[in-house]
């Protein structure tokens, strides 16, 4: 048994995981954000209860860099408080139990390679679409992190006048069309011809992002998460159009891009995070 902890800037999940399975988990809405005591207090209670006996190790997803040798993590993406936090160190001492940190969107990755639409594959990329834009990388069945656990952010390479991820996740919607995602799937699904147009405009600039992938890690299979990942549908051909002028062919007949299926996915990740030596 294992433990799988999903520490979002919203709310915290912990599962209790078996061989993949996730046997029980609660979630929490994350309380008083901008004091680490108290958001620590909050998520050592919330994973107290699955600590027992039969569990042998912690698993945990955070937003944010992560010094994965040491398990500190930095500048987690809407906590505040948590700018430098030894969390491995925190975790053991509380349980008494080997306790793993990896970046969130790693996770993710990790979870659909073990257990999800990317098992199978000996190179994928998992691109988190939401708030921002992060990417997750396996290379010959490892997860690969970087040297600073930043390989995989995508999202922040120089498009147009500021950065990928401000065209291809929630900025495009929130700042630029002065909507949010979900109201534009939700109007795009009663036919809206202003939403769907807003959904090829998206499709395109995340066309460049997948090609950046592309020519950065060439893997054999995408799996698209977050939010806004539920609406591919509605972005996916004019994605593909937007490809078109790939200068490999090839590479795109090959590829596979799958949507996420499975909500737990990063939950299972985290917990896989022992079979990993990153």
């Amino acid at each position: 048994m294992t433990i799988g902890v999903d520490l979002g800037g919203t709310n915290v999940r912990v599962g209790l995981v078996d061989n993949g399975i996730l046997v029980r988990q609660r979630s929490m809405a994350l309380e008083q954000k901008d004091s680490l005591s108290a958001t620590l207090a909050q998520l050592i209670a919330l994973i107290q209860p699955f600590a027992d006996n039969s569990v042998n190790s912690i698993g945990i997803g955070v937003p944010s860099v992560v010094d994965i040798d040491r398990g500190i993590v930095y500048n987690v993406a809407n906590i505040p408080s948590w700018e430098e936090v030894a969390l491995r160190d925190i975790l053991e001492k509380e349980f008494d139990l080997p306790v793993f940190v990896n970046n969130d969107v790693n996770c993710f990755i990790l979870g659909e390679h073990q257990f999800g639409l990317a098992k199978g594959y000996r190179s994928a990329v998992g691109m988190s679409i939401g708030t921002g834009l992060g990417s997750g990388i396996i290379i010959d069945n490892q997860l690969y992190a970087g040297s600073n656990c930043g390989a995989g952010e995508i999202g922040l390479l120089p498009y147009l006048d500021k950065n990928i991820e401000s065209y291809a996740a929630t900025q495009f919607f929130e700042s630029i069309h002065g909507t949010t995602a979900l109201e534009a799937s939700l109007s795009a699904t009663l036919g809206d011809k202003n939403a769907l147009n807003l959904w090829s405009d998206f499709g395109k600039h995340f066309g460049v992002a997948v090609k950046a992938v592309l020519y950065t890690y060439d893997p054999e299979v995408i799996i698209l998460g977050g939010s806004i990942a539920k609406a591919y549908p509605f972005f996916r051909a004019s994605m593909y159009e937007s490809m078109a002028d790939f200068a490999y062919p090839v590479t795109l007949r090959r590829l596979q891009i799958f949507q996420s299926q499975n909500e737990n996915i990063a939950l299972l990740g985290a917990a896989a995070l022992v079979r990993q030596l990153v």
